[in-house]
């Protein structure tokens, strides 16, 4: 049953299945730990659920098996994506950034225009388009099984997706906390299936950095405390999505020109000579995100922003969020070509956005009179 299950998520367009059981994950107690530090941030969902995320059998009683799927969305092998600033990757500040294929774009002023979107987000939002796939792959089982129950997620259920995809041999949790897949590196997306049907379960992964430390060196924020241990608080890609309110003072810098999300621990993994393109993911590319204007994102208005992010994972920031981050891009990388723009953005609507567009501007006024003062 197991390997007309695989077959038929190959045929969906899956990149990989695999089965575990569902037992308790074995790191419960990791996890609760990690919420009673703090290190969740204002993720307060993570902790209201908490004992259904370590135990599946609260999400679904009599459940035997879970299926874990993989989708792939990158095939690119970059090492790094560094923006438009030092990173702290480079241990040389004598040293030009690195920057990725895709930018950043300049002005006649020779400063970057345009922000970094985690590749991920590059898509129509991939809960769209697994959702449907898995509907199916789900159904499937019904068939395979006909007094069988099941549950299925594309990572909106209650449940520890990293640790349950490890023990089925999707992959292994790297140093920065993400799954690692021998065949997929860092590029691809997890949902899962919980069903009452009892499926053979996989041989599962074990962890394979070796002595390899390249995300813990490459974070711009060094939210990667030690191996396999994250605060969530100080990553960029917590600050620029989850967070709500005022991204911390002292971040800001780190930021660079992302506008959404981070992948610089990713990236830098060498695993990632394994990645490949998924063909579920590859129609649904936003070639738009690439290289976003962040003056043109800062012109937004409320329709505009629904309009232009409307199916994307950007929508989640809402306007206010988006702009709040492509005012920081701008404090960083921005010259005085960007002051129109905020100083408009310093009486918008939103709070939010207007504070963040006063500091950018205190930034870009700060270089620009300390450049004048060298000439």
């Amino acid at each position: 049953m197991k390997a007309r299950l695989q077959q038929r998520a190959r045929e969906l367009g899956f990149d990989a299945c695999r089965v575990t059981t569902a037992a308790a994950p074995a790191d419960a107690d990791h996890f609760h730990a990690w919420l009673a530090d703090g290190r969740h941030g204002e993720m307060t969902w993570l902790a209201r659920n908490a004992d259904k995320r370590t135990d599946p059998q609260r999400v679904l009683p009599g459940a035997r098996s879970i299926v874990c799927v993989a989708a792939a969305y990158s095939a690119d092998r970059a090492e790094s994506v560094v923006s438009g600033q030092w990173s702290v990757a480079n241990n040389d500040a004598a040293r030009p950034p690195r920057t990725t294929d895709h930018g950043p774009r300049t002005t006649d002023h020779g400063q970057p225009t345009t922000g970094v979107v985690a590749r991920y987000a590059r898509f129509t939002d991939y809960h769209d388009v697994l959702a449907e796939k898995l509907k199916q792959l789900s159904n499937f089982i019904s068939t395979l099984a006909p007094e069988s129950r099941s549950l299925w997620y594309v990572d909106t259920g209650p449940l520890l997706e990293r640790d349950l995809a490890q023990r089925a041999g999707l992959g292994f949790i790297g140093k920065h906390t993400n799954l690692i897949s021998r065949g997929l590196g860092n590029w691809f997306f997890l949902a899962e299936i919980l069903t009452t049907a009892e499926l053979e379960p996989d041989a599962p992964e074990k962890n394979r950095c070796g002595t390899c430390a390249r995300c813990l060196a490459a974070c711009p924020t060094q939210c990667i405390t030690a191996p396999f241990q994250l605060d969530a608080r100080r990553c960029i890609s917590y600050l620029t999505i989850e967070l709500k309110g005022s991204i911390p003072v002292e971040l800001r810098p780190l930021i660079g020109n992302r506008i959404y999300g981070c992948d610089d621990c990713l990236a830098v993994c060498p695993w990632n000579k394994f990645a490949r393109e998924g063909a579920l993911m590859k129609p649904h590319a936003r070639a738009e995100f690439l290289t976003p204007d962040l003056l043109e994102l800062l012109a937004l208005d409320n329709a505009g922003f629904k309009k232009k992010f409307a199916g994307t994972p950007m929508l989640r920031t809402k306007r206010r969020g988006l702009l709040r981050n492509v005012c920081v891009a701008l404090g960083n990388v921005g010259d005085a070509h960007a002051l129109p723009a905020l100083l408009k953005a310093t009486s918008d609507a939103e709070p939010l956005v207007a504070e963040h567009a006063r500091w950018a501007m205190e930034q870009i006024e700060a270089r620009e009179k300390a450049a004048s003062a060298r000439t």
